[in-house]
C-alpha cells in the first residue's frame, strides 16, 4: 500500500511512529562507513533526521527526536558489539544517544517553519558546532572513544584527507554537518535557499583552498615494513599455536631486506621475562630476518602486579628494553567501568573478567638505521590526539597493533583499518595497522593506501615499501582548533541569548492597555 504525504504526516503525529522514524533516520549515516563505505552518502545522510527534527511540534519533542536519532546512530555504528555485550549494547546506545538531545533542540530552534536568512546562516555554524561537542564528549575513553566520528567516513577521499591535515577529523565532521544542513534547507524551505546555497559554495571554496595552499608532506625516503597476520587460531593452547604460526610466517621474510617486522595485538600471550625460551626464539627470528620485531605482549607481568598489553621491541640480542604499555583501554572489553556497580555485565556478555592495567605515557622507539616509530595498541588508533603527540615527539612511522578477532563477521575490521588513513593524513606520517586476524593495512603520509589490505581470510606475511616524510601539518601544529572554534561559536550563542534575556527582564512587562469600552456594554461583561 502506497502512503501519501498526508498519511506520512498523520503517522508522524504518533509519538511511537515518530520515535521509530527518528531511530531509523539516525542510523542512516552508518552506510557511509566501511564496510559499505558509501562515502558520498555522508553529505546527505543527516538530511532525513534534520527534516524530522525541524518538524517537531514542540522543543521537547525535538530533543526527544535528537535523543532517539542518537540512539539509532550509536547502535548502528556499534552493532558489532551485540554478540559480545548483548542487551548492554542497547543500554550504552540509549545513554550516549542522549548527547544529541541538545542538537535536536537547536535544530528545531533555527530551522523550524520558514527560517529567516539569518537563522539559516546561524544554523550553518551552530548545528555543526553542537554536533562537534557531541563527538568531543563521546570521544572520552570512558564513554567508548571516538569510534564512528562522522568525518572518519571520508578516509578514502583525497580532498577530504587534505582537509584532515588542516583540521583533523574534526574539521571533516564540521563541514559534513554544515553540508547536510544546507541540503536540508534546499529541500524543505524554498524561501531560504539563497543562504543555504551560499553555505554549499563556501564549503566548496574552503575545500579548494585547503587543496591548493595546505602544506604537503615532503617524501624523503622509504622503509620496508613487514606485517605478520597469523589468522584465526582457536582451541586449547591457542597462544602457543599462534606464536608458532607467527614464527613460521616471519621466517618467510628472510632475505627480503625488511627494516621492521610488526606482529598484531596479543601476538604473544606470555610475559617474556617469565618465558626466556620465547624471548630466545624471537631473538633468533630477528637475526634470521635481519630486522627488529615489534610484538605485543598480553600477559600478567613479572615485575609489577596486573595484566598489561604492551608493545615490546625485540632485536637480535633479545628484548631491547623499548616498551609501550597501552594507556587507553576498551570499556568492558579490557576493563569494566565502576565494576562494583556494572560487574553484572560479565554475566550477560563477554566483558573483561579482570581489568587490564594502564600505561602512563606514550613512547617513541628507535629501530635500527635510525628509524623512530610510535606504537599504539588497538582502538588507540581512533584517538587523533595520540598519533599527533607521537608525531610531534619525533615518530617517523606510526604503528597500531590490533586484533578484532572477536568481530570477524562484522564491519568492525574494515572500519578499524580505515582509521589509520586519517591518522596518517592528519600527521603527515605513514601508518601501519597490523592485526592478528585482519584487516591489516598500510597508508602513506598523505593517507593514501600503500599496497593491498590483508583481509580477514588471510594468514600471511606481507612486505610494504612505505614512504617516509618530514614537515609538520597544520593539524599537527595547531591541534583540535575546529573544536575550539565550535566552543567559541556556542559560547557566542549563549552570550547573545543571555544578553537578550537580560534586556527583556530589564524592560519589564509590557504596559497593559486599558480595554476599550463601547456604548453597548462592559468589555469584561459583554452585553451589560
Amino acid at each position: 500500500m502506497k502512503l501519501s504525504a498526508a498519511d506520512w504526516r498523520r503517522r508522524l503525529d504518533s509519538p511511537w511512529w515518530r520515535g521509530i522514524a527518528a531511530v531509523l533516520a539516525g542510523a542512516l549515516p552508518m552506510l557511509s562507513f566501511p564496510a559499505p563505505s558509501l562515502w558520498w552518502f555522508a553529505y546527505v545522510a543527516l538530511v532525513p533526521w534534520i527534516l524530522l527534527v525541524r518538524s517537531a511540534p514542540t522543543a521537547r519533542r525535538a530533543a526527544y527526536d535528537g535523543w532517539l536519532g542518537g540512539l539509532g546512530f550509536m547502535l548502528a555504528v556499534h552493532h558489532w558489539l551485540l554478540p559480545s555485550l548483548h542487551v548492554f549494547t542497547l543500554v550504552i546506545a540509549a545513554l550516549l544517544g542522549a548527547l544529541w538531545a541538545p542538537w535536536g533542540w537547536l535544530t528545531r530552534r533555527f530551522l523550524a517553519g520558514v527560517p529567516s536568512a539569518g537563522q539559516v546562516v546561524a544554523a550553518l555554524f551552530v548545528l555543526p558546532s553542537a554536533w562537534l561537542m557531541v563527538e568531543l564528549v563521546r570521544s572520552w575513553e570512558g564513554l567508548g572513544g571516538p569510534w564512528g566520528l562522522l568525518g572518519s567516513s571520508q578516509w578514502d577521499v583525497e580532498p577530504a584527507l587534505r582537509l584532515a591535515s588542516v583540521g583533523g577529523v574534526w574539521l571533516l565532521s564540521f563541514l559534513l554537518v554544515a553540508v547536510n544542513v544546507a541540503v536540508a534547507v534546499l529541500v524543505a524551505v524554498r524561501q531560504s535557499r539563497v543562504p543555504a546555497l551560499a553555505g554549499l559554495v563556501a564549503t566548496a571554496a574552503a575545500t579548494s583552498a585547503a587543496w591548493v595552499w595546505s602544506p604537503r608532506p615532503d617524501v624523503d625516503g622509504r622503509v620496508r615494513i613487514a606485517v605478520v597476520q597469523p589468522g584465526v587460531i582457536d582451541g586449547v593452547g591457542g597462544a602457543e599455536k599462534r606464536f608458532a604460526r607467527e614464527e613460521t610466517l616471519t621466517r618467510q621474510l628472510a632475505g627480503q631486506d625488511v627494516d621492521l617486522v610488526v606482529w598484531g595485538e596479543s601476538s604473544v600471550g606470555f610475559d617474556l621475562a617469565d618465558r626466556p625460551d620465547l624471548a630466545d626464539r624471537l631473538a633468533a627470528l630477528s637475526r634470521e630476518v635481519d630486522a627488529d620485531i615489534l610484538v605485543n605482549v598480553d600477559a600478567r607481568r613479572s615485575d609489577r602486579p596486573g595484566i598489561y598489553k604492551s608493545s615490546v621491541l625485540v632485536g637480535p640480542e633479545g628484548p631491547t628494553g623499548d616498551r609501550y604499555d597501552k594507556m587507553r583501554l576498551v570499556p568492558f572489553g579490557e576493563y569494566v567501568p565502576a565494576r562494583s556497580l556494572l560487574g553484572w555485565a560479565t554475566s550477560v556478555g563477554k566483558a573483561a573478567g579482570e581489568d587490564r592495567m594502564r600505561g602512563s605515557e606514550q613512547v617513541v622507539m628507535n629501530v635500527g638505521d635510525g628509524l623512530r616509530i610510535g606504537p599504539m595498541v588497538c582502538f588507540e588508533s581512533a584517538f587523533p590526539d595520540m598519533s599527533r603527540h607521537l608525531a610531534r615527539d619525533g615518530a617517523e612511522l606510526l604503528l597500531a597493533q590490533s586484533a578484532t578477532s572477536s568481530f570477524q563477521q562484522s564491519w568492525a575490521p574494515e572500519q578499524h583499518a580505515s582509521l589509520a588513513a586519517l591518522r596518517a593524513a592528519e600527521t603527515g606520517r605513514p601508518m601501519v595497522h597490523a592485526t592478528l586476524t585482519g584487516v591489516s593495512a598500510v597508508y602513506g603520509p598523505s593517507g593514501e593506501r600503500v599496497g593491498s589490505w590483508l583481509g580477514t581470510d588471510a594468514s600471511a606475511s606481507e612486505v610494504y615499501d612505505v614512504p617516509l616524510a618530514h614537515g609538520v601539518t597544520l593539524y599537527a601544529r595547531f591541534g583540535e582548533w575546529p573544536v575550539y572554534a565550535a566552543l567559541l561559536i556556542l559560547a557566542v550563542l549563549g552570550a547573545t541569548d543571555g544578553a537578550r534575556s537580560l534586556r527583556v527582564r530589564r524592560a519589564g512587562p509590557s504596559p497593559r492597555v486599558p480595554p476599550a469600552r463601547t456604548a453597548h456594554g462592559s468589555p469584561a461583561r459583554p452585553g451589560r
